[in-house]
């Protein structure tokens, strides 16, 4: 697995992984628990959805 998740995009998800579990516990739902999926895969910096489409925002080498 390539790291395809850069650094913003790992923030951006933090950051709706955690309000999406948030708003879950609030509403007392099932729904805050797939808030787990962006955590992971900030946590591990690969997303497959991205695979099937090439897309990548890690910052490139020069």
């Amino acid at each position: 697995m390539k790291c395809n998740v850069g650094k913003t995009d790992r923030m951006i998800r933090i950051i709706l992984g955690t309000c999406i579990i948030a708003v879950g516990f609030y509403n007392q739902s099932w729904w805050g628990v797939v808030g787990i999926v962006p955590l992971f895969t900030a946590a591990i910096g690969w997303c497959p959805a991205y695979v099937p489409f090439g897309i990548s925002s890690c910052e490139t080498k020069k």
